[in-house]
């Protein structure tokens, strides 16, 4: 027999069969190595369109004397800055490599082959891969008025069930679901699941009726755990940190999965310098500010072509139902120099995301407007 010829039946989990890898959204460099295009305007991911805070950028530049060193492993300064700035403790904080690296720990930490969790669909796809990677059973729940329904999720929920989803702004609608909608929704859980709020897009919303999930639902003794990112406003999705806050139970056993060191020592910095620095709020202020106005002037452009916007969108993105397989659209639109986000893997095969950028991409998307329209065929 020939070395490597012997075949394994056994070696990769069954669980993993039916899975396929998370579609990421195209990067710039990607787009212009294989279309040979010049200009680019990356609007796919929900990245901000601007780079760290400027306190953070100069703690950067001094990052580089110490990588040969590991980071600390228990991200002790940016848990214990983070426990004083949201009225916590610092065992009740858990770090990781952004809020997706969170929700794989949690589901590592938690799930058994057979259990469930529930939540929204259309969402973020790593809600499903990461139950399905555990052999756990996923259980949608359709979104009403592209909104998590949380009344039809606790019909859902049972002597089986582990985690509920609720991403709220939802990614990819946008749409928020209010204090009140999760007040009730708290009154009736069972108290055997716990309750992961999805807050990515926290920084971006000035909703009166949006909750602060760890003051009004982790504070107020709730099983929940709430997730947060660095990766969005902060400007840091490059170095991939997030955090969640839990009970001790539940940070201690996302403390037993988690990699030895998943988050570098300059994403600690990075984070622990945009959350403490001179001018951060400001800065935090300011951004808001912005991406508010860029919002509109992107539904503004998007509806004066046609493509409808769902909303009221909260975030830093807007969604859109083409009604058709999203796709040609999406790769039409990559020729004019335009990435955007179709939603396949989120459960949205007709739709597609768009992010807000800067008014110099809202251009380039303007003007591949003028070309490619949703059939992905030429306007002229």
């Amino acid at each position: 027999m020939k070395i490597g010829s012997r075949v394994n039946r056994g070696l990769v989990r069954p669980a993993l069969a039916s899975i396929a890898p998370y579609e990421a959204g195209k990067s710039i460099e990607e787009v212009e190595r294989e279309l040979g295009i010049a200009r680019v305007a990356k609007l796919a991911s929900n990245e901000g369109p601007f780079g760290p805070f400027p306190i953070a950028r100069q703690v950067l530049e001094t990052q580089s004397y110490d990588l040969n060193r590991y980071p600390d492993a228990n991200a002790y300064r940016l848990r214990a800055a983070l426990a004083g700035r949201l009225g916590v403790e610092i065992d009740q904080i858990a770090h990781g490599a952004g809020a997706d690296g969170l929700i794989s720990h949690l589901s590592l930490a938690l799930l058994d082959p057979g259990d469930e969790v529930v939540f929204g669909w259309p969402s973020f796809a790593s809600y499903m891969l990461s139950t399905l990677k555990l052999g756990a059973v996923p259980k949608t729940v359709p979104l009403r008025d592209h909104r998590y329904d949380l009344e039809a999720m606790l019909a859902q929920i049972g002597p089986k069930t582990k985690i509920v989803y609720v991403c709220n702004p939802n990614n990819p609608t946008g749409t928020m679901n209010s204090r009140e909608e999760l007040d009730a929704y708290f009154e009736r859980v069972p108290e055997h699941v716990l309750t992961v709020i999805d807050q990515a897009y926290l920084e971006y919303i000035e909703e009166p009726e949006y909750p602060d999930a760890i003051a009004e639902y982790f504070k107020q003794g709730k099983r929940v755990a709430v997730l947060r990112s660095f990766s969005k406003i902060y400007g840091l999705a490059g170095l991939r940190i997030g955090y969640a806050v839990a009970s001790k139970e539940i940070c201690a056993a996302i403390a037993k999965v988690r990699p030895a060191f998943d988050v570098g020592s300059a994403a600690q910095e990075a984070a622990l310098a945009s959350l403490t620095g001179e001018d951060a709020e400001v800065e935090l202020a300011r951004r808001r500010s912005y991406n508010a106005v860029s919002v509109a002037e992107l539904g503004r452009i998007l509806r004066a072509f046609g493509l409808e916007t769902i909303g009221p969108a909260v975030a830093n993105f807007l969604f859109v139902d083409l009604g058709t397989d999203s796709r040609p659209f999406f790769e039409q639109l990559l020729k004019e120099g335009v990435i955007v986000r179709p939603l396949h893997n989120f459960g949205a095969p007709t739709a597609i995301r768009v992010t807000a950028g800067t008014s110099e991409e809202h251009a380039v998307l303007r003007q591949a407007l003028k070309v490619v329209r949703p059939s992905g065929h030429n306007r002229g």
